[in-house]
C-alpha cells in the first residue's frame, strides 16, 4: 500500500464538510477489521483508509494546518500501513472496570508476544510488539500495543486464494483464537499484494 501524502488529506474546511459522511465510510470499512479475541483483546487492522481517518481526525482536534505540523501527522502514522507483505494492527486489551484493568494488566505481561495469525497451511506468525518503543515495564502490560504479522509469500497467495485465517492468544492467563470470517479475510487480503 502506498503512504500517505499531504495531496490525500483534505483541508481541515473539506474535512468538516465532509466528516459525517467520511466517518460513516471508514466505521463501515472498520467493521470487518476488527477482531475479538476472547472477551478483552480487539486487534484493529490498520490499512490506507483508517489511518487516513486518524491523521484527518488529528489534523481537526488539534487545528493543524501548517504543512509542517502535517508532516510530523503523516510520520508519525504511515508507519501504520500495511507494506503489502504484512499486516498491522492496533491491540487493545480492554478491561471497563479501572481496578480490575489494573490487575489484569499485572497479569498479562508479554501478551503482546504471545499473539498470533496463522495461514491453513502454514505455521503461526507472532506478532512483532512495539517497535517504536515498549510498552510494559516489571509490574504491567500497557492496554494498547501496536503490532506487525510479517507473511510469506506462499502466505500471501493463500489469503489471496481465500485460505482460513486464524487469529490468537497464547499467553498461560489468557488463551483465546478466533477463525476469522469471510468479510474479515477478504478485507484483509486487500492489504496484501
Amino acid at each position: 500500500m502506498t503512504k500517505l501524502t499531504r495531496a490525500d488529506l483534505m483541508s481541515l474546511e473539506q474535512y468538516a464538510e465532509q466528516r459525517s459522511a467520511f466517518r460513516e465510510k471508514v466505521l463501515a470499512h472498520k467493521a470487518a477489521r476488527q477482531v475479538a479475541i476472547g472477551p478483552n483483546a480487539t486487534l484493529y487492522f490498520e490499512d490506507r483508509l483508517t489511518i487516513q481517518y486518524q491523521i484527518q481526525e488529528m489534523l481537526r482536534v488539534e487545528r493543524i494546518f501548517e504543512a509542517a505540523g502535517i508532516e510530523e501527522e503523516l510520520a508519525a502514522y504511515n508507519p501504520l500501513i500495511p507494506d503489502g507483505a504484512n499486516w498491522k494492527a492496533t491491540f487493545m486489551l480492554e478491561f471497563p472496570n479501572p481496578e480490575e484493568r489494573k490487575l489484569w494488566l499485572a497479569k498479562l505481561i508479554g501478551i503482546e508476544r504471545q499473539t498470533w495469525v496463522q495461514i491453513n497451511g502454514f505455521d503461526p506468525v507472532l506478532a512483532i510488539a512495539n517497535e517504536d518503543l515498549s510498552r510494559e515495564t516489571a509490574e504491567k502490560t500497557a492496554a494498547v500495543h501496536f503490532m506487525r504479522f510479517e507473511l510469506s509469500a506462499g502466505m500471501v497467495a493463500a489469503v489471496k486464494a481465500g485460505a482460513q485465517v486464524s487469529i490468537g492468544i497464547n499467553h498461560p492467563n489468557y488463551t483465546y483464537h478466533t477463525v476469522l470470517g469471510q468479510a474479515s479475510v477478504l478485507s484483509l487480503a486487500a492489504d496484501l499484494s
